[in-house]
């Protein structure tokens, strides 16, 4: 068995977390830490996980966890873990960090658009399995990616790859639901404002832009000129990205989603759909549903991708990345069918 704790357990993602871990036939769940909500019950923060345990928020010894645990996850906010990560490694767990601390190649670009980093020298992996496996496999500290990132980087992968579309004209819109920013509540968040209400937010400058342009760069082998724009809708969960990109050669849906189809080959959470995927097709399980659209042209491509935020944009792409790196087949705990209505 393995043991896993869970550093920053009061937000959505941590709960989530929790939720999964404490189903999974190869773990057990050694402690749940977090400095502000120290002493309290598990159901006293997730009550959906009343009866799954007696386990107390404890104020984290990061050392002692470190020595503790076969893995860390920690879902703490931005310019956290970076404080702390170092010190759980040198105790010889792995980690999987939730956070945007380790995801980015260039520091400097991580301080643009969060805060000064304090272990820069600390390299990751970044915790895409559709496209690092093999590295996953062998990291001690994997940087799960964006649930913005997990949409739109799945939804454009082949393409890129394929060298298929203009790199140049690359205009994403995304929608997620209220879940995305957390359990903290704002008045953007309050209930008679986002109700009945679509609004887009970070129109131009969102701080997910640069991660998903670092990847979409790697799988283009080039600069991608990307346009992207999220907005909010009154859903509690689910993230839908419609991407609009441009073929190089004329073509038709059947020969993209051929191409689709054989990039996404085994892939256990990804399923490439003849028509455009709803969100309430993947909710409450960790699959990603992609489909496609061609102009009649034949120039023209609208990629529509969803996935539950919380699961694979977060909590559920975190365990398939430590089911790898600890040699367990990747579906282990994750197999649960999407809930619909």
């Amino acid at each position: 068995m393995i043991s896993a704790s869970v550093v920053g357990a009061a937000g959505y993602t941590g709960g989530e977390l929790l939720r999964l871990l404490l189903r999974h036939p190869e773990v057990r769940v050694g402690g749940i830490y977090g400095a502000e909500h120290a002493g309290w019950s598990l159901e006293e923060l997730h009550p959906n996980l009343r009866g799954s345990g007696n386990f107390v928020v404890e104020k984290p010894d990061y050392s002692k966890i470190g020595k503790e645990s076969d893995v860390v996850f920690t879902a703490t906010p931005h310019g956290v873990a970076m404080k702390f990560v170092p010190e759980v490694l040198k105790g010889g767990a792995r980690v999987v960090d939730l956070s945007a601390d380790y995801r980015f190649d260039d520091v400097g670009v991580y301080e643009r658009y969060y805060v000064k980093h304090e272990s820069p020298g600390l390299k990751a992996v970044y915790g895409m399995p559709e496209l690092y496996r093999e590295e996953i496999r062998h990291a001690k500290l994997v940087a799960n990616p964006g649930c913005y990132p997990t949409a739109v980087i799945l939804a454009l992968a082949p393409l890129l790859r394929m060298r298929m579309i203009d790199p140049r004209r690359v205009v994403v819109n995304a929608i997620s639901g209220t879940s995305g920013a957390g359990r903290k509540p704002s008045e953007n968040l309050h209930h008679p404002v986002c109700d009945s209400n679509v609004s887009a937010y970070s129109a131009t400058d969102h701080r997910h832009l640069p991660e998903i342009k670092q990847e979409l760069d790697k799988l283009a082998g080039e600069e991608v000129r990307l346009c992207f724009t999220p907005h909010l809708a009154p859903l509690v969960r689910g993230i839908l990205v419609s991407a609009h990109v441009f073929l190089r050669e004329k073509g038709s849906k059947e020969k993209v989603l051929e191409v689709y189809r054989e990039f996404y080959s085994g892939e256990p959470f990804v399923r490439v759909v003849e028509n455009l995927p709803h969100t309430n097709h993947v909710v409450g399980s960790n699959c990603c549903d992609i489909g496609v659209e061609v102009h009649a042209g034949g120039e023209w491509v609208v990629v529509v991708s969803v996935i539950d935020n919380l699961i694979k944009g977060a909590s559920g792409q975190a365990i398939q990345n430590m089911n790898l790196m600890f040699g367990i087949e990747e579906t282990k705990g994750l197999d649960a069918l999407p809930m619909r209505p």
